[in-house]
C-alpha cells in the first residue's frame, strides 16, 4: 500500500479524544489529518447561547481531580468559574418539595441509612474491580450479568435508594438501573474516584464550569492544528495492513502508516474495517450502546432563586426535569437554569409541548417566577442527525465479560480513543483527553518500530 499523502497518522473524530491525540502527535513531529463527520468540532461538547450567554448543550462540569482536561483548558487560556452552590438545595420528593444541604436530600433516618449502606457497599465492590480491566476482577462474571437495578433489589435496597440512583443514572449513562451493568456501574464510577466524587459540587465533578463554553478549548486546539482538521468528512471504509492504512470517506481516500479511530464505540460500527476486525471487536459496536440524555435551559432576568436563599440545584423524582443546576454568570442577571430532562418521556414531544413542560417542572421547584423565560432552549442528543446519543455509553449485562478486552487493544495499525476507552474519569471530558494522551503514545511506539 503507498501513502502518497505523505501522512503518518488519520484522526477519525475531532472531539477531545481526536483533538488532544492530534494535538500531542503533531507536537512530536507527526504528521496529521483529523476527519470529523460533523459541521463543527467538539463531538459531544457543543456550546450555544441563551439571553447571550454561552450555554453547554453536552458536557459542561468539570472537578478539582480531573487534572487533564483542566492542563489542556490552562494551556490554551480557558478559565473555570466555581459552579454557584450557595444556599438552600431544593428536592421534589413524594409530591412535596423540600429543602436540604450537602449531595444526600433530607430524607428519612432509615432512608438515610440505607443510603450510605449501598454507598459503602458500592466502594467495596471497586476496591475488587481494577480500573481498565474490569474483566479480570473475581466477582466480574456475577457482577456483569446483574443489572444495577437487580443489584440494589439483591442487597434489599429501599426505594427511595433506589429511586435516587435512578436519578444518578439517568444524568451519568442516560439509561435505566435495568439497562445497565453493575460491573459498569462499579467500574466507572471507580473511575470517577466514589460515588461522591461523581455527584458533589464541591470537591466534585460539578465544582467548576467553562463561562465561555467547554467546545472553545475544542476550537482553540483545531485553530492549533488548522487545515489539518477537515469537517464533513464521513468516514465509510478503513483499509488496514502491513504496509499502512486508508481511510476512505465518500470523496476521498486518505493514505497513512496508522489511524487513530477516536468515536464512540457504538458508531464504530458505520465504519467499514478491510480486512475485517477480529470477530468480538466487531460486535462490540453493537454491545456498547450510547444513552440518551437531553438538557433544558431558562434564562430570566435575573437569578431569583438566590435572592430567596436558593442554590439553584435541585433534585426531582416526577420529571421530565429530574436535576437542576444555576449556571447564571452573576447575581446581576441573566438568571439561568439548566435542567437534564429524561428522554423517555421528554425527546418524543414536540418544541411547545417541550418548553412547557420543562417550565412547569422548574416552577414546581423555584415558584412562579419561572415560568416566564426571557430566553428557552433545549437539545436532544437522541435526535442528533449524525452520530446520536449521550452522554455517555450504556453498557448492557455481560458486554464487560465478553467484549471488554477489545475495547482499547490495537488491531495492527488500528489504534482506539475516546472517553469510553478511558480508565480515570471515563465518560467524562477529562477522560477524553486522557485516552487521547494514551492513543498518541501507543502510535507513536508503533510508528518508531514498523
Amino acid at each position: 500500500m503507498t501513502n502518497p499523502s505523505g501522512l503518518d497518522v488519520v484522526v477519525v473524530g475531532a472531539g477531545f479524544a481526536g483533538l488532544t491525540a492530534a494535538r500531542s502527535l503533531t507536537a512530536h513531529g507527526y504528521r496529521v489529518q483529523v476527519l470529523e463527520g460533523r459541521d463543527r468540532v467538539g463531538g459531544r461538547s457543543h456550546t450555544t447561547t441563551i439571553a447571550g450567554v454561552p450555554v453547554d448543550l453536552g458536557a459542561t462540569f468539570v472537578g478539582p481531580t480531573q487534572t487533564e482536561v483542566l492542563k489542556l483548558a490552562a494551556e490554551l487560556g480557558c478559565p473555570t468559574v466555581p459552579t454557584y452552590n450557595v444556599g438552600k438545595n431544593l428536592i421534589r420528593w413524594r409530591g412535596r418539595v423540600r429543602s436540604y444541604r450537602s449531595t444526600i436530600p433530607k430524607l428519612s433516618i432509615l432512608e438515610l441509612l440505607d443510603v450510605s449502606r449501598i454507598q459503602w457497599r458500592f466502594e467495596r465492590l471497586g476496591k475488587q474491580v481494577p480500573l481498565g480491566s474490569p474483566w479480570t476482577a473475581p466477582t466480574a462474571d456475577r457482577l456483569d450479568h446483574l443489572t444495577v437495578d437487580g443489584w440494589l433489589r439483591s442487597v434489599h435496597a429501599g426505594k427511595s435508594t433506589r429511586d435516587l440512583m435512578a436519578i444518578m443514572s439517568r444524568v451519568t449513562w442516560g439509561c435505566e438501573l435495568y439497562e445497565v451493568s453493575m460491573l459498569h456501574a462499579v467500574h466507572y464510577i471507580k473511575a470517577a474516584g466514589g460515588i461522591g466524587t461523581m455527584l458533589d459540587v464541591k470537591g466534585g465533578a460539578q465544582q467548576d464550569r467553562f463561562p465561555g463554553g467547554t467546545q472553545q478549548i475544542a476550537r482553540l486546539m483545531a485553530d492549533e492544528l488548522g487545515d489539518r482538521v477537515r469537517l464533513g468528512s464521513v468516514v465509510e471504509r478503513i483499509e488496514h495492513g502491513p504496509a499502512g492504512v486508508t481511510v476512505h470517506t465518500a470523496t476521498e481516500a486518505v493514505t497513512a502508516r496508522a489511524v487513530v479511530v477516536a468515536i464512540p464505540p457504538a458508531h464504530q460500527g458505520s465504519i467499514v474495517f478491510d480486512p475485517g476486525l477480529p470477530a468480538d471487536r466487531a460486535e462490540l459496536a453493537t454491545h456498547w450502546p450510547m444513552g440518551n440524555l437531553s438538557k433544558a435551559y431558562a434564562a430570566y432576568e435575573t437569578p431569583f432563586w438566590r435572592t430567596a436563599g436558593q442554590s439553584g440545584e435541585a433534585l426531582s423524582d416526577d420529571g421530565p426535569v429530574f436535576i437542576t443546576f444555576d449556571v447564571s454568570p452573576g447575581d446581576d442577571g441573566p438568571g439561568v437554569l439548566l435542567g437534564f430532562t429524561d428522554a423517555r418521556t421528554f425527546d418524543p414531544l414536540e418544541p411547545d409541548a417541550r418548553r412547557a413542560r420543562a417550565l412547569d417542572c422548574f416552577v414546581s421547584l423555584f415558584g412562579d417566577a419561572a415560568r416566564t423565560p426571557v430566553d428557552y432552549v433545549d437539545h436532544r442528543w437522541s435526535a442528533e442527525p449524525f452520530a446520536p446519543g449521550g452522554p455517555t455509553a450504556a453498557v448492557p449485562p455481560g458486554a464487560w465479560t465478553t467484549y471488554g478486552h477489545r475495547l482499547r487493544e490495537p488491531v495492527g495499525g488500528v489504534f482506539w480513543a475516546g472517553t469510553e476507552t478511558a480508565d480515570e474519569w471515563t465518560g467524562f471530558l477529562d477522560g477524553a483527553v486522557r485516552s487521547g494522551l494514551r492513543a498518541a503514545t501507543e502510535v507513536t511506539g508503533y510508528l518508531a518500530t514498523n
